[in-house]
């Protein structure tokens, strides 16, 4: 008899593993447990999960608590023998864990234990990480501190983005998944234990996250906007107080700046903005201001005249005589 296996996942990264297991032969797919449909855009249009999307149009049951610890009884009644998680969004309780015979496995988008927690996939740019991937744990009490099953590892590429990462990451928890499931429906995988001294955090990211700081080194700040890229994005201020959005490329170097205060505009296009940092400059090739689409500096500046000199970041910051 095949395992009665349920999936707990809500996000886009999740897809590649979801197709895969609806038409996996090696399983009995009883569900998909996903996070409630939510408003989306400036009309807030109550829109539901891709994955869900997916189910429905395969007839395969949705269940969409707002709170999962409520819910013991029905994921019971469902009497998994496996559950599989990724991207889910929510806090499994030890009764739903204590269920399945097989056990309750997690695919998490980093290299555990280092950024354990909701934003890994940004955590791994911001960071300056060499490398990220994807490891396949059992989910137990703490956060993502669970035993490591296997993990999956790639290169980060030197103009990678949270978006261009996180579509790589999905197609790598397939491979995850893939070489996991032979041990796990084994029911005797061979685990190891994450090593408690390289633990890293990373929390949940909001829109102040994006806000940049221009005295942080060209470096850094070229990170969070490529992180930050398309969540939860990156702003900052023009010397009106009005907000501009930033998106990459960005290209940094670790000097030049003479003495310039951090944010000033040191040089106008063709195609770039050319700022100061707290170490090193900044080079900014697309932007979107208020009212208007996002586009290139070249663009904006048909349409717009900068000022060398002045300072973005810093509201009434005119430039200096």
């Amino acid at each position: 008899m095949l395992p009665r296996t349920l999936f707990l996942g809500t996000g886009d990264i999740a897809l590649p593993v979801w197709h895969h297991l609806m038409d996996c032969p090696d399983i009995d797919l009883t569900g998909l447990v996903c996070q409630p449909d939510k408003p989306v855009g400036r009309k807030q249009v109550l829109t539901p999960p891709a994955v869900k999307v997916l189910a429905v149009s395969r007839g395969i049951p949705v269940f969409q608590p707002e709170r999962l610890r409520q819910q013991v009884e029905l994921i019971a009644g469902l009497k998994p023998d496996l559950i599989l998680v990724m991207a889910y969004g929510q806090i499994i309780p030890q009764a739903i864990l204590d269920l399945p015979r097989l056990g309750c496995w997690n695919l998490h988008a980093s290299l555990l234990p280092r950024h354990r927690g909701a934003a890994p996939v940004q955590a791994a740019i911001l960071s300056g990480d060499a490398e990220s991937g994807i490891t396949v744990m059992a989910v137990e009490a703490g956060l993502d501190s669970g035993a490591v099953l296997l993990e999956e590892r790639i290169p980060l590429h030197p103009d990678e983005t949270g978006e261009s990462l996180h579509d790589r990451l999905a197609e790598l928890a397939l491979v995850a998944l893939q070489r996991a499931l032979p041990g796990i429906l084994s029911g005797h995988p061979v685990v190891r234990a994450q090593d408690p001294a390289a633990v890293t955090h990373v929390g949940k990211l909001e829109r102040s996250h994006g806000v940049l700081d221009w005295k942080d080194t060209a470096e850094a700040l070229a990170r969070r906007i490529r992180a930050f890229h398309p969540w939860p994005g990156t702003s900052t201020l023009l010397p009106d107080g009005t907000v501009v959005k930033v998106f990459p490329p960005v290209v940094a170097q670790a000097d030049g700046t003479g003495c310039a205060l951090a944010g000033t505009l040191l040089s106008v296009g063709p195609d770039q903005l050319l700022f100061a940092t707290g170490q090193g400059t900044l080079a900014l090739g697309s932007i979107q201001v208020p009212g208007a689409r996002r586009m290139s500096v070249r663009d904006y500046l048909a349409g717009h005249s900068r000022k060398v000199g002045e300072r973005w970041g810093q509201p009434g910051a005119e430039p200096r005589a």
